[in-house]
């Protein structure tokens, strides 16, 4: 199983898509604080819709908070910093899509902790998927290899 990891997101309804995504195909989704955006319970559940109870959700209270309690498993940063597309990495059953900030990705020392780093190749006149979108095209790659015969 593949999980989902956003570094102290800063969108609600980007936060609300990533729990409908992560409902729609089975993968815990794992919240890393602080948030850019107050967490108003009511808020978070419209942006969800009705995929908030359905959702496997567990929010860090830090980035050391995640690490202590991390499964066991790859870290997988999703960056525009790495040379690897998401299509060329090969994904492992346990591995982790840590996706970053929507306004300023992850730290150095965030970066640095990934065991892999991949990226979504695009145009050159945009900067950047939002994370939401950039969680879907990776999961259905991740998912399709799983469950594709290996040779």
């Amino acid at each position: 199983m593949i999980r989902i990891a956003a570094y102290q997101p800063d969108i609600p309804q980007n936060t609300g898509a990533l729990m409908r995504l992560c409902a729609g195909f089975g993968a815990p989704l794992d919240l890393i604080e602080p948030f850019g955006f107050v967490w108003e319970e009511k808020k978070i559940r419209a942006a969800a819709l009705d995929y908030f109870e359905a959702v496997d959700l567990t929010r860090h209270a830090s980035w050391n908070n995640f690490l202590e309690n991390k499964t066991a498993g790859r870290l997988v940063l999703l960056t525009t910093r790495a040379a690897t597309p998401y299509i060329e990495y090969r994904f492992e059953p346990g591995d982790t899509l840590l996706l970053g900030r929507e306004s300023a990705g992850v730290p150095d020392e965030v970066h640095e902790r990934a065991d892999g780093r991949i990226l979504i190749p695009m145009s050159p006149a945009i900067r950047s998927f939002n994370v939401a979108m950039s969680a879907a095209i990776v999961l259905g790659e991740a998912t399709r290899q799983l469950l594709e015969p290996r040779p």
